[in-house]
């Protein structure tokens, strides 16, 4: 997006709103503003076949076990059942590993996947990015059908969110991958990524010194150059009207700045959602990451992460990415760079008990529980049987899976795992399977398929078979 900033020794604020219409109409880069506003109208023409829902992904990165959230194989032998104690849901004989109480409660809204697996057994982005989604962010898609910013209000379609952006105070970890791959589309539809500092935005991005905003519009107009310079020779020039007019409609009608301000938020639920007093550091110090740093990150960041998405969603992107486990924090090896399974769950698994439950609670409150899809899930699980030092290892057979809202019916367990948790014995699904499933959420695909103009990848994604009953 286009960011107008001061310059100068220890500032970098943005130029407001009202200093902004100050400087008059401006030509950009040998583009009127009302040349470039024209383009807006040219943007989104296969918006009929959005269905008007959002995706949320929350990607757990590290690799979930199965056991210790939503598999927990109560009747197992020792070192295969869940370490941590199992609790009866909402669900008649359904049970959750023990930290997951808030959940539980919530049974009879979720589907919980017992047969999904991602045939992967790496630290990487999969299946948010890789093979199955053609090493493109899964939300690129969605962008390259929608747009990537809304007609109306500038706000982007397709964003990812990092611990960073909720706060400044946090270790800034690694995606182990590019959560803003774009494949094919090329750079234009990178996801914004607020508070990360994204290509895009960085190509984007104009500083003023604030004493000569009135008096000389050269520099202005020298850096709105440079970025129409850098889309040029990156092949983008095409579409630089479009984005630059969704841009200046962002700067002035506020639509990402609001959404993304949490202060706007009513103070009790901002208190609901605060994971921050789960933060323990002194049980998570013994092993690298906690001594990074990224364990802490994860527990105080996640809960506002999921409200800023649910503000997001509500006014009008459609795909938004959490990534709050930096560095991979749901990898439970028990070796020195890792906690075991018992503290890894209170360091992590606590907090995200806390986090989607009160998201859920939020959703359900306002009534959007059709309009919203939230998606767990990590890039892989971990062993069956627990390791000598009281960890599970990466494990490519089966993984958790857990999906909320849109529309979905809730209450439901897909699928069957072997007795020792390591394989489907019934209703096998793969992250084809997922992402088709996230398509028809966010397409419809009957339309998708008569519309021209769309890469027919996209239609073989959502042509894949789906997730039972979350199409």
């Amino acid at each position: 997006m286009l960011s107008i900033r001061e310059q100068g020794p220890k500032r970098d604020r943005g130029v407001s709103r009202r200093e902004l219409l100050s400087v008059g109409t401006l030509g950009l880069g040998g583009l009127t503003l009302p040349m470039l506003m024209a383009g807006r109208a040219r943007a989104g023409s296969e918006s009929n076949a959005l269905s008007g829902k959002s995706v949320i992904f929350l990607f757990q990165q590290g690799g979930p076990s199965q056991f210790e959230t939503f598999d927990p194989k109560p009747d197992a032998p020792e070192g295969i059942r869940t370490v941590n104690g199992t609790i009866q849901t909402s669900l008649p004989g359904v049970h959750f590993g023990g930290t997951l109480s808030r959940l539980a409660r919530h049974a009879d809204k979720l589907t919980v996947v017992r047969s999904y697996q991602t045939n992967n057994g790496g630290h990487n982005i999969r299946p948010f990015v890789g093979p199955d989604s053609l090493e493109t962010n899964i939300g690129v898609h969605y962008a390259r059908v929608a747009g990537t910013t809304r007609i109306d209000s500038g706000l982007p379609t397709n964003m990812v969110l990092f611990p960073q952006a909720v706060s400044n105070k946090v270790t800034k970890g690694r995606a182990r991958g590019n959560l803003s791959a774009t494949g094919e589309y090329g750079d234009t539809y990178a996801p914004f990524v607020p508070g990360a500092g994204g290509k895009l935005q960085e190509n984007m991005t104009v500083r003023l010194d604030r004493n000569r905003l009135f008096s000389d519009r050269r520099q202005l107009l020298s850096q709105l150059d440079r970025i129409n310079n850098r889309l040029d020779a990156s092949g983008q020039f095409d579409t630089i009207d479009s984005l630059t007019s969704q841009a200046f409609q962002l700067l002035l009608g506020g639509g990402v700045a609001n959404a993304l301000d949490l202060t706007r938020e009513d103070p009790k639920v901002l208190a609901h959602y605060d994971t921050s007093p789960l933060v323990r550091s002194h049980n998570w110090d013994k092993v690298n990451r906690g001594k990074r740093g990224f364990y802490t990150g994860h527990a105080s960041t996640l809960g506002r992460l999921l409200l800023l998405s649910r503000r997001l969603c509500e006014a009008g992107c459609g795909f938004v990415t959490v990534h709050a486990s930096y560095d991979g924090v749901w990898d439970m090896h028990a070796d020195k760079n890792n906690l075991n399974m018992v503290e890894g769950m209170e360091a992590v698994g606590t907090t995200f008990d806390h986090a989607v439950a009160a998201f859920i609670e939020d959703i359900e409150s306002r009534g959007l529980q059709n309009d919203i899809l939230l998606i767990c899930s990590g890039e892989m699980g971990r062993t069956p049987r627990i390791n000598k030092r009281g960890g599970r290892d990466h494990w490519s057979r089966l993984a958790p899976l857990l999906v909320y809202g849109g529309g979905t019916r809730g209450g439901r367990v897909i699928g069957q795992s072997t007795r020792n948790g390591g394989q489907p014995v019934s209703d096998n699904l793969t992250p084809r399977h997922l992402i088709a499933s996230i398509l028809h959420t966010v397409f419809d695909a009957g339309k998708l398929r008569l519309l021209p103009g769309v890469p027919p990848q996209i239609s073989r994604l959502a042509d894949h078979a789906t997730i039972p009953g979350l199409d």
